[in-house]
Formats: structure tokens, C-alpha cells, sequence
């Protein structure tokens, strides 16, 4: 079983819960399929969407208007590309994809995206010659931010205003940021090609991506259709590897450029490339080269990418002195290390003056595995249950802790087998996990190995950020009342399965020769915590709260359209251990309110909190440069000020500022106070 990390936008906030058949569907190399397959793909995912989402709803007229709906919000959510006219053009068809779909018509798709692609070429055609334009800061206008409160333009008249604005207020934005005129305008012009570049270099299967997960989403935020690229960057995601150079990098001005080396990579152990170096052609073992230059990222990534012990030709254009060099590349496993478990061990009183304890903090970024190491029977196949238990007997080696800080702050999720077993080492055999099929049935995935390995005082911190597989490990360690919960008010409140199907022939195998068509990430079952409390929408509540800014954000399942609704199932037989009850959490709650009011930081945090909260609720911007020069001055004061602080702290997994020094000193007041309470009972 799996629950998926955010894609980003990803993606932004695609916080899943991911079921998976087996492994078999990573065996196959990812290749992009030929638009011929489009057809079959669309009639197959239509098919499986009918068969198997758990809300039993079927694609029908209401479905059809839901997708058109979205897709063209998807293309243009700001209302900057498409008239009034285009959109009644669409609306001609809004009952009708339904049916063409299931008959792996998706014409649609590819008329409105080149439509989008056309309007697109207008409007920054338009743009560039407006960058030129002298606009006057001093006049009393303002942009309308929010797009809820527009409607599609009429005319190219009002398409015309609405741009003049956006490009005044593109410049203006430059201008308050102390960049000369020139300079900006120079910026702007660069921004605008790369737009269109990015956006017409849109191949077919992303296209084909974005329409049938638009259709996935008409029935949750979470199910979406994965073409074969999508589905390879998801197994790096939860295998934590890939076979590469071994090189972050970025698009910068129509260049890739190499953002970072990573350590133990291929490019670090040649030790020629350098970060800064621009990648101006790739070719294959002897073969000839290909010219990346204006090529969009994904795909120059595509031709770096290859299997372990082949070899890849480089063509640089080198930062240090634009000399051009040829460098081959054997392609070696790397390990994507930042992403994986973390310890370390806190003497408090060294940040926090007067306490005293050994504190254990582990980092859990996301719960990840390796289905295919593990199915190939590896050793040392990476896991974060595996990883977990190296820290905590790392912590045992180094004379024990006094308690244990895990951090799951901003883990969208994972592998459901990963937070049972991770659960496992801090409570004994028993239910973890409640699932509900979509016939109703319940079943409970539980602890089997007995014995915990680490049994005292525990706190788990949590934010808006942190979905699935940490809301299950969560909620297990608030219902067995093994430990407390610090954080955001709630969790992101994701509680539905996704499971990920290949769309083939035979829906759950791989037939041998057949091209890769991507896959289905479906949503098939809700999962409840052991009290019979799904996490959906409502999330763990934290049982101390900490000001923060993402707290007031809408981040969080019950913000997303179409998102499913809380509900309940019995409550599973567990026995909880008792080491939290509210004579502890009263005193806990009532010592850290009392520091966060005297503490200047935290009043700070409340102030950024009053003003994000003021501008949220702002439905324009002003154009005036003098009105919005005194709304910047003092924030660009702070972010200087919060940039002198950040220095290299920012690469420790638990760094020292305020909120984490409170999470210290409600850790160590925890401990005391259970050390006090079995002195009381004895």
C-alpha cells in the first residue's frame, strides 16, 4: 500500500494515498506514447474511472460540464488569455464530452489547448510592446487580484486594458524591488519569451495528461491519470533513487543550467562539472549530439536520464570563462539523501537556558520505500521504517534521550506500510489503520511485531502541510495516547486511497511488448483512524497550538473542490498506553501560551499573520507607485532582517529560531511532568 507525496503543483497539493497492485507496474522503462494510443487511453481510463472510484459515480452530462469547467480554469485561471466568445465556443460541447470521451474522442483537448497556445502568442506579442510603454506611477488605478471576481473579457479592447494593467503591475513590482527601469523592463521582455517558449513546447502526452486528470478530479482532488514520464518521476519520489549524472538542475534564460552537484553522484565523482555550467547539447554513448538550448527542462532531462553503466555525452558552456567542453558520463544510481530520514540529538540547555534533557528530533520527510528493492529481495532496500530504526538505536548508542521529537511537518505522505511499520516502533502490536472498501466493508491493518522500540515520552509536530501518511501515524500516536501532538490547528485532512492501476489491456498487468500508456492514480477506499474518526477534511488536531503563518492559509483537503466528506466507521479494539490525559495537556497548553505571549518572535509571527490575513482579504492591488511604496518599505525591512538569520541554519533538520525552541521546551516540560506523575503513582 501507498500514499503518494504532493506532486507539486504540483502541484501543488496532490497529498496522496496511494494503493499499489504490485511493483510491476515501475518494471518497464517509461517511454512518451505515440497520439495514436490517445484514443485507447481515454476509453480505458473512462472505463476504469466507471468501474472502480469509490464514489460509484458515473461519467455523465453534469461530469462533462464539471471537466470543460475545469480544464479551461486549469489553461487560464487568471482570465488573461480567453474571450467571452472562446469560452461559448467551448460551452457548445460542455454535454457532450462525456460521451466522446468514453469513445476516446479527446479532440477537445487538443483544440482548446491550441486555442490557449494561439491567445497565448497574442497577449504576449501584445505584452512585449506595452514593456516599452511609459506608464504613469502616479495615477490612482488598481489591478483586480483575484480572479473569482472577474469575468472573460468581452472584446480586444478590455482584453487590451486588463493587459496594460498586468504588465504596469509586472513593472511596478520590479521597479519597488530596486531595479532600474531598464533593467526591468529588459527582465520583463526575457519573462515573456520563456513564457511562451515553456508553454508551446507542451508535448502531446502532458496535454493528454492534463484533460483526463481534469476529468479525475471532477470526481476528488486526489485521482488523477499519470502519463508514462509522470509515472517514472513518481517511483524516484518513493524509491528515493534514480539512475542519473547526478546533477540538480534548472531552466535559466532558454539554458538548462546546473543548479547543484549532488553528492556521490556520477558528475561529483568527475569532478569537471560545476554548478553554473550551462548544458548546450546531450547525445548518447558515441552518438550524435542533440542541441538543448531553448529545449523546455522536463525533456533535456529525459535525454540525461538512462540506465545505470550507460554513458552520456555533456556539451558545457562553462560559468567560469564561456569555454565549451565535451564531458562523458557513466550514469550511476544516486541517492537522493535530502529526502530520506534524519536524527539528531539536542542538549537543551545549550538552546534554551535553565533546561535541561537530552532530546532526540528525527526528520521524516515523507514515508517512502523501494516496492522493487524490496521485491527483489535487496538488503539494504531503502525504507523509512528501516531508516527510523537506525536513528532510534543510533540514539540508544549514544547514551539514550530523554524524549523523542518527530518531525512530519510538510510530509505529504507515502507508503501506507511504511507509517504502520514506523508506528510499530513507538507502540505495541495492534490496529493502526482502518480502511473502508467501496462495497462498505472495513478492514484494519495492524502492528504485528510486539514490543515497541522506543517506549518513552514522545511528541510528534505537525502542520497544514503534512497529509496522509502522517495523519495516520499521528492519529495512531493520539489515540493510543502514546504521545502529544504540536503544531497547526489540524492536519491537511486527507483520508482517501489511491490506487495506482497501468492503463493497459488486462487493467492490472502488463502485457508483454505492449506500449506503456501511463497509469491511474484512483481514489478506491477511505481510511479511518483506530477511534473510528476518518482524517478526511478535518485532519489530527494538534493538542498544543503554535502561531503560524501556513495555519491561516487555506491549505487543507477541506479547501479543494470536489474533496470527499468527514465520516465515521466503529472503533477498532485498541489499548491505549495512557501517557497523555488532560492533567498533562492542561499545564502543557497553560506554560507554553504563557511564552508565546511574552515571547517577541511570536508577536511577530501574530503581526505577519494580521497582515497576510488583511491582504488575503484585499480584492485589488494599487498601480500608484507612492501607495504601494509605503505598503513594501517595512515588509522588505523584515524579509532582510529574516535573511540575516537564515545563514546556514537553514540546512539543520531541526534549526534554532523560536517555534522550534518552543517545541523544545513543551518536549522537555512533558518529560518532567511524566517523570513526575510515576513518582506520584509509585
Amino acid at each position: 500500500m501507498k500514499l503518494n507525496p504532493p506532486s507539486k503543483a504540483a502541484s501543488a497539493l496532490s497529498l496522496c494515498m496511494v494503493l499499489l497492485l504490485g511493483t510491476a507496474i515501475f518494471a518497464q522503462q517509461a517511454t512518451t506514447p505515440d497520439s495514436s494510443n490517445d484514443s485507447v487511453t481515454a476509453k480505458r481510463v473512462c472505463a476504469m474511472v466507471s468501474r472502480f472510484h469509490i464514489s460509484g459515480k458515473p461519467i455523465n452530462d453534469e461530469i462533462s460540464a464539471k471537466l470543460m469547467k475545469r480544464f479551461i480554469k486549469q489553461l487560464d485561471p487568471q482570465k488573461l488569455y480567453f474571450y467571452q466568445s472562446d469560452i461559448d465556443r467551448f460551452k457548445a460541447e460542455q454535454n457532450q464530452l462525456d460521451e466522446k470521451l468514453a469513445a476516446g474522442d479527446v479532440k477537445f483537448a487538443y483544440e482548446c489547448f491550441n486555442l490557449y497556445l494561439q491567445r497565448l502568442q497574442e497577449r504576449m506579442d501584445y505584452a512585449q510592446q506595452l514593456v516599452d510603454v511609459d506608464h504613469d506611477f502616479t495615477v490612482d488605478e488598481s489591478i483586480v487580484v483575484d480572479a473569482k471576481n472577474l469575468d472573460f473579457v468581452k472584446d480586444q479592447t478590455e482584453m487590451n486594458e486588463r493587459w496594460r494593467k498586468r504588465v504596469k503591475y509586472d513593472l511596478l513590482a520590479l521597479i519597488l524591488d530596486d531595479t532600474k527601469i531598464d533593467e526591468a523592463r529588459k527582465q520583463l521582455h526575457k519573462r515573456y519569451r520563456n513564457n511562451l517558449r515553456t508553454m508551446t513546447q507542451t508535448e502531446n502526452p502532458e496535454k493528454l495528461e492534463m484533460y483526463l486528470s481534469a476529468l479525475t478530479h471532477c470526481f476528488d482532488p486526489h485521482s488523477s491519470y499519470m502519463s508514462p514520464q509522470t509515472l517514472e518521476d513518481f517511483r524516484i519520489s518513493m524509491e528515493l533513487s534514480l539512475d542519473g549524472i547526478g546533477a540538480a538542475l534548472r531552466s535559466e534564460d532558454g539554458y538548462t543550467t546546473v543548479a547543484e552537484i549532488v553528492p556521490g553522484g556520477a558528475a561529483d565523482a568527475d569532478g569537471r562539472l560545476k554548478a553554473g555550467d550551462k548544458i548546450i547539447a546531450v547525445a548518447q554513448e558515441d552518438g550524435d549530439f542533440v542541441d538543448v538550448v531553448e529545449m523546455k527542462l522536463s525533456k533535456v532531462v529525459r535525454y540525461i536520464r538512462g540506465k545505470r553503466g550507460t554513458i552520456v555525452q555533456l556539451r558545457v558552456k562553462k560559468e567560469k570563462d564561456s569555454s565549451t567542453e565535451v564531458y562523458k558520463l557513466t550514469r550511476k544510481k544516486i541517492e537522493l539523501s535530502t529526502s530520506e530520514v534524519k536524527g539528531k540529538i539536542i542538549e537543551s540547555g545549550e538552546r534554551i537556558p535553565g533546561q535541561t534533557g537530552r532530546i532526540g528530533v528525527i526528520s521524516i520527510p515523507s514515508f517512502y520505500r523501494d516496492f522493487r528493492g524490496a521485491q527483489r529481495g535487496d538488503e539494504n532496500f531503502k525504507s523509512t521504517a528501516r531508516d527510523v530504526r537506525k536513528v532510534l538505536n543510533d540514539f540508544r548508542d549514544q547514551g539514550g534521550v530523554d524524549g523523542i521529537v518527530i518531525d512530519l511537518r510538510f510530509n505529504g505522505g507515502g507508503a501506507l506500510s511504511e507509517a504502520i511499520e514506523v508506528s510499530g516502533l513507538f507502540v505495541d502490536e495492534g490496529p493502526v489503520v482502518q480502511v473502508k472498501q467501496m462495497n462498505g466493508e472495513r478492514k484494519i491493518h495492524s502492528d504485528v511485531e510486539p514490543g515497541a522500540v522506543y517506549t518513552g515520552p514522545l511528541v510528534v509536530v505537525c502542520n497544514r502541510l503534512s497529509a496522509s501518511a502522517s495523519e495516520i501515524f499521528a492519529g495512531v500516536i493520539k489515540d493510543y495516547k502514546r504521545g502529544i501532538i504540536i503544531g497547526d490547528t489540524t492536519t491537511h485532512g486527507k483520508g482517501t486511497v489511491q490506487n495506482v492501476m497501468p492503463v493497459s489491456n488486462q487493467m492490472f498487468s502488463f502485457l508483454r511488448g505492449q506500449q506503456d500508456l501511463g497509469a491511474l492514480k484512483l481514489t478506491i477506499q477511505q481510511f479511518y483512524r483506530v477511534n473510528g474518526d476518518s482524517t478526511q477534511n478535518r485532519g489530527v488536531r494538534s493538542d498544543v497550538i503554535l502561531p503560524s503563518l501556513i495555519d491561516n492559509m487555506d491549505l487543507g483537503e477541506s479547501f479543494l473542490d470536489d474533496a470527499m466528506e468527514f465520516d465515521k466507521i466503529d472503533v477498532a479494539q485498541f489499548a491505549p498506553v495512557g501517557m497523555v490525559n488532560q492533567q498533562i495537556l492542561n499545564p502543557l497548553q497553560q506554560s507554553s501560551a504563557k511564552r508565546v505571549v511574552a515571547n517577541k518572535e511570536f508577536k511577530e509571527t501574530q503581526e505577519e499573520i494580521d497582515k497576510y490575513l488583511e491582504k488575503k482579504n484585499q480584492k485589488t492591488i494599487s498601480l500608484n507607485e507612492t501607495v504601494r511604496r509605503k505598503e513594501l518599505t517595512k515588509d522588505k525591512e523584515e524579509k532582510k532582517e529574516e535573511e540575516k538569520k537564515d545563514t546556514k541554519a537553514d540546512k539543520d533538520i531541526f534549526k534554532k529560531d523560536h517555534y522550534n525552541d518552543e517545541i523544545l521546551n513543551i518536549t522537555v516540560d512533558y518529560v518532567n511532568l511524566l517523570k513526575s506523575m510515576n513518582t506520584v503513582q509509585r
